[in-house]
């Protein structure tokens, strides 16, 4: 494959919002970090396409995971098809606000009932419900501000 200037700004846009993913976790407040990554996700999708998006879709949750900072393993796969869930909306539906939502609200209600199922701890069960509504709208917010400006 030829190097030309489009692949190199791709290539610096996707390693720019892999370490903003990857420093995410130490912020340690989930509705910063959620509304973070959720922002990064989404704004994948607008800036290199459904496919680069749907890589980074996979990377939050493995580095969490990797780095200590999930705190129930056996929600690492749910937590990675609600990402995908999240970007796939936005594929799938062209109005940015209903795709925002319907993914948002999918999202967190796969976390929420597999949580409900797989975790006991309540402290987790209460991570994996509306926190993961508001802060996948939050970052969704967010990158309508920044495609705005």
């Amino acid at each position: 494959m030829e190097i030309t200037k489009t692949n190199s700004i791709a290539l610096t846009q996707f390693i720019a919002l892999l370490l903003i993913v990857f420093l995410a976790p130490f912020i340690g407040n989930q509705f910063i970090t959620g509304t973070i990554v959720n922002a990064v996700l989404i704004l994948s999708f607008f800036l290199l396409g459904y496919k680069s998006a749907l890589l980074l879709c996979f990377l939050p949750s493995a580095i969490s995971f990797s780095l200590g900072f999930m705190p129930v393993a056996i929600m690492l796969p749910f937590i990675m098809i609600g990402n995908v869930i999240l970007v796939s909306a936005f594929k799938l539906i062209k109005n940015y606000w209903i795709a925002l939502f319907s993914g948002s609200i999918i999202k967190a209600s796969l976390l929420f009932l597999t949580a409900s199922i797989f975790v006991s701890n309540p402290v987790v069960l209460s991570m994996m419900s509306w926190p993961q509504l508001l802060t996948a709208i939050s970052g969704g917010l967010l990158v309508y501000i920044i495609r705005k400006t």
